[in-house]
C-alpha cells in the first residue's frame, strides 16, 4: 500500500515522466473533472440566487396591518426591508483556486501542486490506464483559464478596472458603470458546467476536439498519436 502511494505521488497520472512526448490518464483526468465539477455547480446556484429569488430581506416580525387592501383586495402589510446586498469574495476565492489547478495542472513539473491531481490518480488506481496525449487537455484547460480569468473580472469589475487604469495611467475601463454584460456570468458558469459534465460523465472534450479541428486545418500541429501509443505487450 505503502509503495503504491508513493508511485502515484511520484508519477501521478502521467505514464512517463521522461518521455518525450507525455501521455496522461484519461481514467484520472475524467475524475478529477467529476471533482471539480462541484464548482460550477456553486456558482450555478449562487447566481440563481442572485438573479431569481428576492432582493429584499424582510423582517415578517415587524408586519403590521395597515387596514388597507390593494385593487385584488388583498391585504397591505406594513413591514421593515432592507434591500440584498452581494459580496463575492468567497466566490472569488474560489475561482482563485480552480485558476490554481487549471495553471499547475499545464505543467509536469507543478501538477504535483494540485491536489485534485493527487486525489484522482489515487481513484483512478484500481482501474485499467486509457493513456492520451497530454497536448489536446493543455488546450482544453487553457480555454478554462480564460473562462476563469473571464469570472474573476466579472465578479470583481471594480478593483479589476482600478488596477488596468493605474498599471497604464489611463482611463481604459469605467469604474461606475457596469461594462461587462450582466448575463455573462451566467453563460460562462453554463458553458463550463457543460464542459465538465460532459468530460466526466460521457468522456468527451470539448477542448479536445476544438484542437484536433485546428491540427487539421494545420492552426497547430501534433505528433501522431497512433504512432507514440503501440501497446507492444499486446504485440
Amino acid at each position: 500500500m505503502k509503495s503504491q502511494l508513493s508511485k502515484i505521488v511520484k508519477n501521478l497520472w502521467f505514464q512517463d515522466l521522461d518521455a518525450s512526448v507525455i501521455y496522461i490518464n484519461e481514467v484520472a483526468v475524467r475524475i478529477r473533472a467529476g471533482i471539480l465539477l462541484l464548482v460550477p455547480v456553486y456558482m450555478g446556484l449562487m447566481l440563481y440566487d442572485v438573479a431569481y429569488t428576492s432582493k429584499w430581506v424582510v423582517d415578517v416580525s415587524t408586519a403590521t396591518d395597515t387596514y388597507d387592501t390593494n385593487w385584488d383586495d388583498q391585504i397591505i402589510y406594513a413591514v421593515e426591508a432592507v434591500k440584498r446586498t452581494y459580496e463575492y469574495s468567497t466566490q472569488t476565492l474560489v475561482l482563485f483556486y480552480v485558476l490554481f489547478e487549471m495553471i499547475v495542472s499545464m505543467f509536469v513539473s507543478t501538477s504535483r501542486f494540485s491536489p485534485s491531481i493527487l486525489i484522482s490518480s489515487y481513484l483512478a488506481k484500481n482501474h485499467p490506464p486509457v493513456w492520451v496525449p497530454i497536448a489536446p487537455k493543455r488546450f482544453a484547460w487553457s480555454i478554462g483559464i480564460g473562462m476563469v480569468i473571464t469570472c474573476i473580472i466579472f465578479f470583481n469589475p471594480v478593483v479589476f478596472a482600478h488596477g488596468l487604469n493605474s498599471v497604464f495611467q489611463l482611463n481604459l475601463l469605467p469604474t461606475t458603470e457596469r461594462y461587462m454584460p450582466a448575463g455573462l456570468g451566467i453563460i460562462l458558469v453554463s458553458v463550463c458546467l457543460l464542459f465538465m459534465w460532459l468530460e466526466a460523465i460521457l468522456g468527451y472534450c470539448v477542448g479536445c476536439k476544438i484542437h484536433a479541428l485546428l491540427v487539421k486545418i494545420g492552426l497547430l500541429k501534433e505528433t501522431c498519436h497512433a504512432c507514440n501509443n503501440l501497446n507492444w505487450d499486446k504485440k
